[in-house]
């Protein structure tokens, strides 16, 4: 990428995501009620600037804590579950009355990630998010905890705040933490930690630094945060990790100051629906392939067919996303199959013509068709968490 100036770079923003995580929402006794003002003082100012501004806010646990009375954490998943519910309406409330000092109102989302799965629930919550937008509500999402199981959990809200850039086709992500940015060490332990602040691309070097910083920052920590600025980049949206404790840190941001670690965006992006397959739906299983199909798919850009199936892995759906795989097990891309794992058991090996034959119907000649087919190297160039999404 050409010498730019951050203002340059975010200067064409019209709609921005930010992440506003636990380790900056969270005092001593619960919610840190100066820290939510200052941030809604910031957004309202960005609002009146014509920034459409869509909020994913953690902090429905701590709110809890400090209304029952607990010292720490709990342990079980349902105690969490159940700390959450208590939490979310008094987050969201706090939210409300700071904002409707300046005028504007909220609207609360709750998600998991089975809602933005499948294509028309995804679509569904894609229109009601334009609607707000559009009557100048800012959104307010946060995960459904009192619900979500492991099977559609987002894992945390790094996570969802990529989704949800994604899905509303934000220029922006923005997500604040309580540490400056991604450091090439941790900070607390090493006083000569040195604060990246461009990321040009997300490597293995970059994922080392990363996982150098363990349990830092909350549920997420620093990897997942990374994950985040990953995915929104190969979308062609830029990101930044910044300090959210920091005074006026929106303000100074969107005034191109060089605060945190910008992530610059890949220059040839995923297209809105193959990002969604890669990275939204969590892959069911895996299908190997053989090398004649492997040749077709990496370097002639064909579906996939019937007859280049060896094996089927797993149980799953038409509709769902799986696994390619090579005959050795390397992972070479991931799509979204026309054909449920039983029936396509019962054609692979065959060919197209001999799909109704043995299934007595055909919904399409290719078991996934090139157009639903991410393939590894448009995603990410670091092997070691390329499929894990």
């Amino acid at each position: 990428m050409e010498k730019f100036t951050r203002r340059e770079l975010l200067k064409p923003v019209k709609r921005v995501v930010i992440k506003v995580g636990s380790g900056v929402l969270t005092s001593s006794d619960g919610l840190n009620m100066a820290v939510i003002d200052g941030l809604t003082t910031d957004i309202c100012a960005l609002k009146r600037e014509g920034l459409e501004v869509i909020l994913v806010s953690s902090g429905a646990i701590a709110a809890g804590l400090k209304k029952i009375g607990m010292s720490k954490r709990p342990q079980s998943v349902s105690q969490q579950q159940a700390m959450a519910a208590v939490g979310q309406s008094s987050l969201i409330m706090a939210y409300e009355d700071a904002f409707e000092r300046h005028g504007h109102k909220v609207a609360q989302i709750l998600l998991t990630r089975d809602d933005l799965t499948h294509r028309r629930r995804y679509l569904n919550a894609r229109n009601t998010l334009f609607t707000l937008l559009s009557w100048d509500i800012v959104p307010i999402i946060n995960e459904n905890d009192t619900v979500v199981v492991d099977e559609i959990k987002f894992g945390d809200n790094d996570n969802l705040s990529a989704m949800v850039t994604n899905l509303t086709e934000a220029q922006l992500l923005v997500n604040l933490t309580n540490i400056d940015g991604l450091f090439d060490k941790d900070p607390r332990n090493h006083k000569d930690a040195r604060l990246i602040r461009v990321v040009q691309k997300v490597d293995r070097k970059i994922t080392k630094f990363a996982s150098s910083i363990p349990g830092f920052l909350g549920t997420g920590g620093m990897a997942s945060k990374i994950k985040a600025a990953q995915k929104v980049t190969l979308r062609g949206v830029p990101a930044i990790i910044a300090n959210g404790l920091k005074p006026d840190i929106l303000k100074l941001i969107f005034l191109g100051k060089e605060e945190g670690t910008l992530f610059l965006p890949r220059e040839a992006p995923l297209c809105s629906r193959k990002h969604w397959i890669a990275f939204t739906k969590s892959p069911r299983g895996e299908i190997v392939i053989d090398r004649g199909a492997e040749r077709a798919i990496l370097k002639q850009g064909k579906s996939l067919l019937p007859s280049g199936i060896r094996e089927v892995r797993g149980r799953f759906s038409l509709g769902n996303s799986v696994l390619l795989l090579n005959e050795s097990g390397k992972g070479l891309a991931v799509g979204m199959v026309n054909y449920d794992s039983g029936d396509i058991r019962k054609i692979m090996g065959a060919k197209s013509s001999e799909i109704e034959s043995r299934l007595g119907f055909k919904h399409d000649d290719e078991v996934i068709h090139r157009d639903n087919l991410v393939l590894a190297d448009q995603m990410e160039e670091d092997d070691s968490c390329r499929f894990q999404m």
